[in-house]
């Protein structure tokens, strides 16, 4: 049976940088070296964060971070930036195109990357919300966090791919 989470009940400290330690109040149980996951990473980056152990096996789901006591919610979403880390392209520097294999060289918060796109369709994925996540060929992945805000020349690289 898995335990939710729904608010204040527990108390998550950090462990190791990306796991975290866990504890009820309620029973006392203590859960040492538990690894998060978004169950839904796309979509439910708050919501839905199931807790797993050693093992592999899920533990707990935290129904949605914004509802633990601050601390427990800073070391939430800590852990889960560090996990996900995803570079933001900010803007696109050049893009060339050999034999259908494209090669990109893009603007990130984390410096200037270059990667390669064999296949733009299962590689570039637009969202609702003009969100633009992109994976490499080497299953790197990369987010436009809004494509409408790139520069005229980034969105000319970019646009005729969605």
């Amino acid at each position: 049976m898995i335990n939710y989470i729904d608010g204040p009940e527990v108390r998550i400290t950090e462990n190791d940088g990306i796991f975290v330690d866990v504890e009820f109040y309620h029973t006392k149980e203590k859960l040492e070296g538990l690894e998060l996951h978004r169950l839904f990473p796309r979509s439910g980056s708050n919501k839905y964060i199931v807790l797993l152990n050693e093992a592999g096996e899920q533990i707990a789901i935290i129904r949605n971070i914004e509802n633990l006591d601050p601390d427990s919610k800073a070391v939430v979403e800590k852990v889960l930036e560090e996990y996900y880390m995803i570079p933001r392209i900010t803007r696109f520097i050049s893009m060339t195109s050999k034999f259908k294999i494209w090669m990109w060289t893009a603007e990130t918060d984390r410096g200037v990357i270059t990667f390669e796109i064999r296949n733009h369709i299962a590689s570039i994925k637009p969202l609702y919300d003009g969100r633009v996540l992109i994976k490499d060929a080497n299953d790197n992945r990369y987010e436009i966090p809004d494509y409408r805000l790139l520069d005229k020349k980034s969105q000319k690289m970019l646009i005729p791919k969605l």
